[in-house]
């Protein structure tokens, strides 16, 4: 069964880095959360659980797990960063209403099919992709 604690630490090993107790609380929290969320929202799950992990320490170790591919950096057009944890069962899209913020994540074999398609007709060989697709909500286009 995958562990993704177990493959970050196989990953700090490998780069020769300090596996700190601070660097293991923190993934063990981002790894627990659900959805996108920003450095400040990962920031106070951690600083709840323990004050006297900083801000620069959790950015840090969000990065590692970037580098490590056990966590994905989002960019929904709004300028601000948000992070979830890479799923080694697939990959997915998103939906993003340009008013509230509202994400979707999608999953769709044939959005992934074609992208595989276009991509082998121009000679690349796709090793990863980010689609987003930006509207609006129900609620916002409703204007409930």
């Amino acid at each position: 069964m995958y562990n993704a604690s177990d493959a970050f630490l196989r990953f700090m090993a490998s780069r020769g880095l300090n596996v700190t107790s601070q660097r293991q609380a923190i993934a063990e929290i981002f790894f627990n959360l659900t959805g996108h969320h920003s450095l400040e929202e990962i920031y106070q799950q951690i600083f709840r659980r323990d004050p006297s992990i900083g801000q620069t320490t959790v950015y840090r170790t969000l990065k590692l797990l970037c580098e490590a591919g056990l966590a994905s950096e989002l960019h929904f057009g709004d300028g601000m960063a948000r992070y979830e944890p890479a799923r080694p069962d697939g990959h997915h899209d998103h939906l993003i209403c340009q008013k509230c913020g509202k994400t979707v994540e999608l999953c769709d074999d044939r959005i992934e099919k074609i992208q595989k398609e276009l991509a082998e007709r121009q000679g690349f060989t796709l090793l990863g992709h980010v689609h987003n697709l930006y509207g609006l909500c129900d609620a916002c286009r409703s204007g409930k």
